[in-house]
């Protein structure tokens, strides 16, 4: 039950002087917050005065949760770039276990400092399809029981090599064919097409094909129709919530604006699989320059993130829905907060 709050936890482990007030701000950027976001003249104020601030969007099923939030960072937005992408800081932060970036074309070798924890070998070795605490398509958790031999005491290191090659297949199928080698997960009674599931969340934002079409086009249609200005990225980590250690495989979409219109940075980091709780995860980062003061060296950092999660219906679910949700907002408001201090303070 409280794995569904883990989207706030996963905020606050990533994001472990204000600035000075605008007085006016980029007209596009003021139509996003009002007529897309829903903020007040009072809360966007806020926002220009360096103020950290996030909320909950309306979701369309309680499966759903979109949170966002924002900051105006009195800093170049490179610096953003540069602090997203330091693998050395996140290895450095209680809960992460483990990460690395996949290299061009992916090796095996990426995947070296990938290991189960021994409750996820217990977990794997007693997975039946419809009935398994990981989330995986029919296929592997068949695989699992023909190549590994439980009886013998490697049983665990055969399972760690057979993750490993598995991971490193799904992903160089998914960087040849796109987001329809996703597949579907099993592990439930009702299975989850990831696919679909992706589209549906991504179908959530009428900002984004208004403002950025080709880099939403990309995000559905990758690896076809790439724009120049667009650099892929992948990475896994292994990342301890306080409940269960998590495997995630992340697809990172950076943009590189090259137009006044278009923000200097847009970053999308698409959840390709995760072993547990989050059927399908996509967060949106935005950095826009204030394009009213050519004076300005500062940015807002805009960040959007939404999830698709089992157990959040009924009586219960909606307990945990809004526990989650009241979590995963405070959770943003308090990373925009750290990220500020950082990239303001040159940490």
């Amino acid at each position: 039950m409280r794995g569904m709050m883990l989207r706030a936890i996963w905020l606050a482990l990533i994001f472990g002087l204000p600035a000075t007030s605008r007085a006016q701000t980029n007209p596009d950027l003021e139509t996003y917050f009002k007529d897309y976001i829903g903020l007040t003249d009072e809360q966007i104020s806020a926002i220009r005065g360096g103020r950290a601030f996030a909320k909950n969007l309306h979701s369309r099923m309680a499966d759903e949760i979109f949170v966002f939030g924002a900051v105006y960072i009195n800093a170049a937005p490179e610096s953003y770039l540069r602090f997203a992408q330091d693998f050395n800081r996140l290895r450095s932060v209680p809960g992460f276990l483990a990460i690395g970036e996949f290299s061009e074309p992916p090796q095996l070798s990426d995947l070296e400092a990938l290991t189960l924890d021994s409750e996820d070998v217990k977990e794997l070795k007693d997975c039946k399809p419809g009935d398994c605490k990981i989330q995986l398509p029919a296929s592997s958790i068949a695989d699992v029981h023909r190549l590994v031999d439980w009886s013998q005491p490697n049983a665990a290191e055969e399972l760690d090599e057979f993750v490993r090659k598995k991971v490193l297949e799904h992903l160089i199928n998914y960087q040849r064919e796109g987001n329809e080698v996703l597949g579907i997960y099993n592990d439930k009674r009702n299975p989850t097409e990831v696919p679909e599931q992706f589209r549906y969340m991504l179908g959530y934002s009428k900002a984004l094909p208004k403002y950025l079409p080709d880099f939403y086009n990309y995000l559905l249609s990758y690896p076809r129709d790439k724009p120049a200005n667009v650099r892929n990225s992948f990475y896994w980590a292994k990342v301890k919530f306080g409940l269960k250690p998590t495997l995630r495989i992340v697809h990172v979409l950076t943009l590189h604006g090259d137009g006044a219109s278009e923000p200097v940075y847009a970053i999308a980091e698409k959840q390709l699989y995760s072993s547990h709780y989050f059927q399908t995860a996509l967060d949106l980062t935005f950095c826009v320059r204030d394009t009213t003061d050519p004076q300005t060296t500062g940015f807002y950092l805009i960040k959007t993130l939404g999830s698709e999660q089992t157990g959040l219906t009924g009586f219960k679910g909606s307990i945990v829905r809004k526990v989650a949700t009241d979590r995963s907002s405070s959770s943003l408001e308090k990373s925009l907060s750290a990220i500020k201090e950082a990239l303001e303070h040159g940490e």
